[in-house]
Order: structure tokens, then sequence, then C-alpha cells
């Protein structure tokens, strides 16, 4: 069975050499049963054939306010409400500051500014362009209004340099997209779901911490993911640098004692726990009042242990509840995640290893393993971490 079908689809396509890979993306769409309208700017009708648009969708091509020919109007207020999503695939770095900005100089940003429907984007520029401060900037606005990242993806790109900046491949978009609208979408919705995410700080005194190098981006990923697909999401964040997600509840915190308590006050009332927070293990066990001086630094630090928030969880796990730890090894990973899962009672645990190149903290992109308790195994290759958050809440949702 057709996993689109009678879904409304607008797919925009802006002026880059990516544009290439609509044409097989909107025969996917269609194959799936979606009833597709393309919208074009007008950089992107020097990178594919109109004509071959309008041919795989099945009507013409948008690509003004109005057809040039007849005059009609082309209504982007029933565009932008009246679909069931604007997926913009490519999204180049210029359109991209357009919509973060709510600039609406052609038919396309003025449907998305219109748009009731959910917004799906996958840039695609060059490495050192998608890496630009301005660029992450409006990549963090575009989410934080709602927009879904697709990608980009690790790869070669048209500059002939290989790095983060691709866009991903039209298979890996429709599954978005279906993902979107299916399985996950169905377990989710009005679900309650509980990540926490992010850094902890254990003080040595009132300026110095201990800490580790977790940036927070798998979980805020994972949280935009769940919001999208209709849960209702709190977020137990450390001191991160991110916006909160669109449609989430943020609560934060500095210390692992601070986030334990955060998650265990909160634990009785969701049915899905993430647990991607780089949580300290240890804190020191007597923080001085004041700022330690150099003369006076003591010999040794001592530390005690910190709660074990996720152990703690799956002693007083609820049934229906599904608890989902994360862990990150250098070594004999697979043997500490097994160890991991079945030690403290988790349904699923996420294995990140610093051995892959690309994955672990602080970057863009990440590379997985999933194990279940009944033994099965997903792995994830490189991807963004909003692709890999895609695909560990589906699978999660499919085998839950």
């Amino acid at each position: 069975m057709a996993r689109l079908n009678n879904k409304r689809i607008v797919l925009g396509i802006t002026g880059g050499i990516a544009a290439y890979k609509s044409a097989t993306l909107l025969r996917l769409l269609r194959q799936e049963g979606a009833d597709v309208q393309v919208i074009c700017t007008e950089q992107a009708s020097s990178f594919i054939g109109i004509k071959t648009l309008a041919a795989l969708s099945g009507k013409g091509v948008l690509l003004e306010f109005s057809d040039a020919e007849t005059g009609a109007w082309n209504n982007h207020v029933a565009l932008g409400s009246e679909s069931d999503l604007l997926l913009i695939a490519p999204l180049t770095a210029q359109s991209m500051a357009k919509m973060a900005q709510g600039f609406c100089d052609n038919l396309l940003s003025a449907v998305y500014l219109s748009a009731r429907c959910p917004v799906m984007i996958a840039p695609a520029m060059d490495l050192d362009m998608y890496a630009h401060p301005a660029v992450q900037r409006n990549v963090q606005h575009l989410r934080s209004d709602g927009c879904q990242l697709i990608g980009p993806e690790y790869g070669a790109l048209a500059s002939g340099m290989t790095g983060l900046g691709r866009m991903s491949e039209p298979e890996a978009i429709l599954e978005a997209v279906c993902a979107h609208f299916n399985q996950a979408s169905k377990h989710l919705k009005g679900r309650h779901v509980m990540i926490s995410a992010g850094p902890t700080y254990e003080a040595i005194d009132p300026v110095r911490f201990i800490s580790n190098h977790s940036s927070g981006k798998m979980g805020y990923a994972l949280a935009e993911v769940c919001a999208s697909l209709g849960a209702a999401v709190t977020l137990i964040s450390g001191p991160v640098h991110l916006p909160c997600p669109a449609g989430v509840q943020r609560i934060m915190v500095k210390s692992a004692a601070e986030m334990h308590e955060a998650c265990m006050s909160h634990r009785a009332t969701q049915d899905f726990l993430f647990m991607a927070a780089a949580v300290a293990d240890f804190t020191p066990a007597q923080p001085a009042d004041g700022k330690i001086k150099k003369h006076q630094a003591p010999d040794h630090l001592i530390l005690k242990p910190t709660r074990d928030i996720l152990a703690d969880l799956g002693a007083e796990k609820s049934p229906g509840q599904t608890l989902i730890g994360f862990a990150l090894e250098t070594e004999e990973g697979t043997e500490q995640a097994l160890d991991k899962l079945k030690r403290k009672n988790c349904d699923f645990l996420v294995l990140n290893s610093l051995q892959h190149q690309g994955a672990g903290f602080g970057g863009d992109t990440n590379q997985v393993s999933i194990f279940a308790k009944d033994g099965s195994r997903k792995e994830l290759p490189l991807a963004s971490k909003t692709e890999i958050a895609q695909s560990i809440v589906e699978w999660i949702c499919l085998n839950s």
C-alpha cells in the first residue's frame, strides 16, 4: 500500500546544482501516492527542466505569483494553508536566509510564510558555506520556527571537496517524509516524552567546574523530532548554547544533582524517556565557597560519585514506559552497551563511539548503533544528527 496516499505536498525547489535530485524525489513521492505541487524559484529553473517536473508531477509547475500566459493568480495562502506538508529540497543558503528573515520576494517564500502545515527542509551547499556562523544561525532560526531539517549529509560536493553540505539522497528524504506521516506519528501523537540533553557542570568553586564536550545537539534533535511527530516533549537540558525547539517545554539545569532531581520529578507522567545527556559520573566532594587562589590550590581534588539517573529511572520504571539510554564508549563498545542495557533496565540503548570519524561530541553528524532488550540491533551510518534522531525515533517506535 502506498504510504503517502492522499497527502498533499508542496515541493519547493531552489536554485542549486542539487536540484537535479528533485526530479527523482518527485517521482518517489508520486509513487507513494502523494499529490505533489511543484514550486520553483527563478534560479531553480536554470538547473532543472520545468517540463520534466511538470511531466513527473502531472500538473503545471508554479513559478510566479500569477501565470505569465493566462494571468491566473497562484493563491499562495491556499497553497500554504491547505497542504499537508511543505517540503523544500534543495534549500540553498540564499533561500534559507530569506526564510529565516521573513523575506517574501517570490512565490515559494510567500507560501512558506503562509504555511500552516509542517515544513521540512533539505539544505544543500558547500561545506564552508554550511559551516559559516551566519548559515548556522539561520539553521537554528528555522528550527526554532518549527522547520524540520533533513540532512545535509557528509559526502562529495559539487566543488570537488568532501564534507557536510550534500543534500540528502531522494530515498532518504522520502523516508523522512513517510516517517513524518506514518507509524512514528501515530505512536507519539499525544504521548509524553522526556529527553535529557547536554553536559552537566560540577562546581569546584564558584568559577571553575568539571564537565565534558557535549554540545546537546543530539538531545535537542531528538526533542525537535518528537515534537514534530505530535508528542508533548519535556526537555531537561544542561548548559548549552542552543535554542529551545518549537513546541517543547525546556527545563534548564546545571549539575548532575539538579538533572537527577528534574528527571525523577517528571518521570512518572512520561511514556518515553530518552536519556541523551552526558551526565558527569563524579563531582567534587567539597566545592569551595570562594574562588580558590592558585597558591592555595590543594594537592588533590577529592571526588564522589554522582547519582546514576539512568539506573534510578530503570529501577522505578512504570509498566508501559519505554526507557532509552545513551552511551559513549572508546573501546569494547558492544559489550559495554549490552551490559548497560541489562544492568540499568533499559528497553533500548543507543551507542556512540569516538572511534568513528564524524561521530561523537560537538559535531553536526553522528553514527550510532541501537540495541534492544529483545536482542535486535540497528546500525545507523554517518548522517546529520537530525537524521540520526529521526531514525532512532522511528526504529524505537516500530520496535516498542
